[in-house]
C-alpha cells in the first residue's frame, strides 16, 4: 500500500501508480493532452503540472509515480499560474477558427482553455503557420492546429505497429507528417481522429457535414466483424453521419476497425425500399406488402416442405435466424444454414465454436498458434491485444497458413494443414513450447474451417487441446475460434443448422440443380444465389440489392443494423443488443415483422405481436441469449469433429481486401476509396 496526502486528504493506493492516474480514481480532474491511459508515456505538453512538497518544481503527474508519503497540491495557486502559462504557450501559434472547425464542441483544448486558461493573450507576433498533409481518404490535417501531443504517432507506432507517422524538425519547426505524404496503411488509422485532443485530424467523410449538438447519439453495437465492438452512431434527419467507438474494456476496448468506422455511407446506396415480384415477362415490378407476402404463402402452399430451404447471411440477426427457423419447421423442411461459406462448426457443442479465452484475456496467454487466420485482417481490434502479448508480455505467436505482416513477430511452420499432426505427435517445434507453457492457446480460423478436412482440424486442434493441458482448472481455457461474421455464433446458438437429413449450404446448391430443391428464402445472403440453379424460386429477404436481389423472384426489403433493434452474438459467445438509430428507407421493415407476418400467415399457432415476444422465444431455444453483453464460459467438451489424420493442403486468406467484406462495406465510396488508395485494388461497381 502507498500513503498520499492529495489537497490535504489523504489516500492509500494498492501500487506505485502515475500521479495523474490516482488524481483521477479518487475523483480529482487534472487536465492533460499528450497523456492517454492507452497509450505510452510522453510527458511533452505540461498541462498535468501538479506541486508536490519537497520538490523545487512543479513536476507532470503523467510522468511520476506515487511515492510513501507525497504530498501533493493540484488546485494550489502556483498549480493555477503554471497551468494558465502552460495554455497561454499553446495558444501561442493556434489559429483563431473554432467557428469553422470540426473539432468545436468536443474539443480538449476548447474546454481546458476555458477552465485553465487566462481571458487574453501577451502574444502580439505573427502566428506560425504549417502545411497540410495528406493522409488518406479517411483522415483530413489543419496541422497548424496542432499542439505536439504526439498521441496520434504514439498510437501509429505503440498500439497499431505501423511506423508511418512521426515529427520531422525540431523546435518551432517541427511537424507531424507521414514522411512520404501517403495514406496510413493501418486498418485502425482513424483512431488517430478520436485521440488527436484540437481540430488537426478530423474525420474526412464527416468534415463540414454537422455539429456535435445537431447530432442524435445512439450506443450500439457493430456487425462489421464478429467482435461486436460498442459504438456510437451520431445521426441527423434519419441519414448516420458519423460512427464512433464506445468503450467496452472487454471487447473493443476504446478503439474501432476503419471499416466499422466509415463504411456507413454504403447504407446510402442500392437500397432496397420496397417489395418486388418477378411479373410473367420475368421483370421485378413493385408490388405492395400485402401482395409481396401473399405471394410466398402461394407459393409455399404449392411446394411440398422437404423441397424449400433457407439461408443466412453474414448480417442476419439472431431474431431472424430463430423466426426463419420455425417457419421451415413448420412447413416440413430441415434444410437450412448460417454456414454459406462452407465452414464447419458443430452446433452441439457450444464451447466448440466460440473464442473461450475471451478477447480480454488472449493477451495473457504465453504461446498462441494461429491457424488459417489473420487476425489483422479479420478482427483488426483483437490484434491490438495480441500485439501487446507479444511487445509487453512476451507472448509467442505460431503460425500455420499464409504468410502475412501482423505487425508484431511470427513463427512461420507453414502453410500446410497437416503440420496439426506433428503438433499432436510431438514432432514439431511449437510442441515443446506447448510443453511448457502455463496458459497455452490456439486460435482457428474460417480459413481452415472451409476446407473439406474442417472436421478433422476440429478434433486435431480439440486433442491438441487436452493434451498440452489448454483447458486448466483455474478457468484459463485456451482453444478458439475466430469467426468472422456478425451472424455466425447467433446462428449456432440458434440451431440455425441443417436437422435430420436435412441440407447444408453446399447441398443445397447442388440439390437446387437436381430438383430436390425448389424454393430457397435468402437472408441476406448475396454470393451464393449466382450457384443456385436458375429454375428454384429465390426469396430475398435484406437491405441491399445486390446479386441475391437481382437474382430473386420476390424481394422483401429488410433493415440494416442501424435501423432495426436486435441481437448479435459476438465470437466469445456475448449476447449483445444493437439499437435503433435510423428508420429503414421507404417500405422496408424490421425483419422480425416480416417472418412473424409469414407465420401469421401460413397458420403458426403462436403470434408475435412485439419483439419482446421474440425475444422470449429465443431465451427458450438458447438460454445464452438471456446473458446480454456479459461473458460466460462454456461447457468443455473434447468431443468434436472427426476422427482422422489431416492430408497435406495449403490454405488460403480469408480475406483479401479488408476494406469489402459484407454487403454493406461493398457499397461504400469511402471503402472503394480505401481499396484503390491502400490496397492498390481497382474497383468499378461504385460509382
Amino acid at each position: 500500500m502507498v500513503k498520499v496526502i492529495i489537497d490535504h486528504k489523504p489516500y492509500e493506493f494498492d501500487k506505485e501508480i502515475s500521479i495523474i492516474e490516482a488524481c483521477h480514481k479518487v475523483g480529482i480532474q487534472i487536465p492533460h493532452f499528450c497523456y492517454h491511459p492507452k497509450l505510452e508515456i510522453a510527458g511533452n505538453c505540461r498541462m498535468c503540472l501538479v506541486e508536490v512538497e519537497g520538490s523545487k518544481k512543479p513536476i507532470p503527474s503523467c510522468a511520476n509515480n506515487l511515492k510513501e508519503g507525497m504530498i501533493i497540491h493540484t488546485t494550489s495557486s502556483q498549480v493555477k499560474k503554471d497551468r494558465e502559462g502552460v495554455m497561454e504557450f499553446l495558444l501561442i501559434n493556434h489559429p483563431l477558427d473554432c467557428p469553422v472547425c470540426d473539432q468545436a464542441g468536443e474539443c480538449d483544448l476548447q474546454d481546458q482553455a476555458l477552465h485553465y486558461g487566462k481571458d487574453r493573450s501577451r502574444y502580439t507576433e505573427e502566428k506560425r503557420a504549417v502545411t497540410n498533409k495528406y493522409m488518406g481518404p479517411l483522415i483530413s490535417t489543419i496541422m497548424t492546429r496542432c499542439i505536439h501531443c504526439m498521441r496520434c504517432v504514439r498510437f501509429i507506432e505503440d498500439v497499431a505497429g505501423i511506423p508511418e507517422v512521426g515529427a520531422i524538425g525540431r523546435g518551432e519547426h517541427m511537424e507531424i507528417t507521414t514522411y512520404l505524404e501517403g495514406a496510413i496503411t493501418s486498418e485502425l488509422s482513424g483512431n488517430v481522429i478520436d485521440l488527436c485532443p484540437v481540430g488537426a485530424l478530423n474525420s474526412k467523410p464527416y468534415q463540414f457535414k454537422g455539429r456535435p449538438w445537431e447530432l442524435l447519439h445512439t450506443d450500439t453495437i457493430d456487425v462489421m466483424d464478429a467482435l461486436g465492438s460498442h459504438i456510437r452512431i451520431d445521426s441527423r434527419g434519419g441519414q448516420v453521419f458519423k460512427i464512433k467507438p464506445r468503450e467496452m474494456e472487454e471487447i473493443n476496448e476504446i478503439w474501432l476497425s476503419d471499416k466499422s468506422r466509415f463504411s456507413y455511407d454504403g447504407l446510402l446506396y442500392q437500397r432496397l425500399d420496397r417489395p418486388y415480384m418477378r411479373n410473367e415477362n420475368g421483370q421485378l415490378v413493385p408490388v405492395s406488402w400485402h401482395d409481396a407476402i401473399q405471394g410466398v404463402v402461394k407459393k409455399l402452399s404449392h411446394t411440398p416442405g422437404h423441397n424449400v430451404s433457407a439461408l443466412a447471411g453474414e448480417l442476419v440477426d439472431a431474431e431472424s435466424m430463430l423466426l426463419m427457423k420455425r417457419l421451415m419447421q413448420h412447413i416440413g423442411s430441415q434444410h437450412f444454414d448460417c454456414r454459406t461459406d462452407n465452414a464447419y462448426a458443430d452446433a452441439s457443442n457450444p464451447a466448440s465454436f466460440v473464442f473461450n479465452t475471451s478477447l480480454n484475456d488472449i493477451e495473457h496467454a504465453d504461446v498462441c498458434l494461429l491457424i488459417g487466420t489473420n487476425p489483422r485482417m479479420e478482427a483488426a481490434t483483437l490484434n491490438v491485444r495480441l500485439r501487446r502479448g507479444v511487445v509487453h508480455n512476451g507472448m509467442r505467436i505460431f503460425r500455420i497458413g499464409p504468410v502475412s505482416d501482423l505487425t508484431y513477430p511470427v513463427t512461420d511452420l507453414g502453410n500446410n494443414i497437416a503440420i496439426l499432426n506433428d503438433i499432436l505427435n510431438g514432432n514439431n517445434m511449437c510442441a515443446a513450447v506447448f510443453n511448457s507453457a502455463k496458459r497455452p492457446a490456439l486460435i482457428i480460423g474460417q480459413s481452415a474451417l472451409q476446407t473439406n478436412q474442417g472436421a478433422i482440424v476440429f478434433n486435431t486442434c480439440a486433442k491438441i487441446a487436452e493434451k498440452y493441458n489448454f483447458i486448466q482448472e483455474g478457468g484459463w481455457n485456451g482453444f478458439n475460434v475466430l469467426h468472422t461474421t456478425a451472424s455466425r455464433v447467433g446462428g449456432l446458438d440458434v440451431g440455425f443448422v441443417p436437422g435430420i437429413n436435412g441440407f447444408g449450404s453446399s447441398e443445397i446448391i447442388s440439390a437446387s440443380h437436381d430438383g430436390r430443391i425448389k424454393v430457397v428464402f435468402l437472408l441476406g445472403a448475396d454470393e451464393i444465389a449466382p450457384k443456385l440453379s436458375k429454375d428454384a424460386y429465390l426469396v430475398y429477404i435484406g437491405h441491399h440489392g445486390d446479386k441475391g436481389a437481382q437474382r430473386a423472384d420476390i424481394i422483401l426489403p429488410g433493415a440494416a443494423y442501424t435501423e432495426k433493434d436486435a441481437i448479435y452474438v459476438n465470437t466469445e459467445g456475448r449476447s449483445q443488443c444493437a439499437y435503433k438509430a435510423v428508420n429503414p428507407p421507404g417500405d422496408a421493415k424490421a425483419d422480425w415483422e416480416i417472418y412473424a407476418e409469414l407465420l401469421r400467415k401460413l397458420g403458426y399457432p403462436k403470434i408475435f405481436n412485439n419483439l419482446a415476444d421474440v425475444r422470449k422465444e429465443l431465451q427458450k431455444e438458447n438460454i445464452e441469449f438471456a446473458e446480454n453483453y456479459t461473458f460466460k464460459k462454456r461447457h468443455w467438451d473434447p468431443r468434436m469433429g472427426t476422427e482422422g489424420i489431416l492430408n497435406p493442403e495449403a490454405l488460403k486468406p480469408y480475406i483479401t481486401n479488408f476494406y469489402m467484406t459484407n454487403i454493406i462495406s461493398k457499397y461504400s465510396k469511402v471503402m472503394a476509396q480505401c481499396t484503390q488508395e491502400i490496397t492498390n485494388v481497382k474497383v468499378s461497381h461504385v460509382e
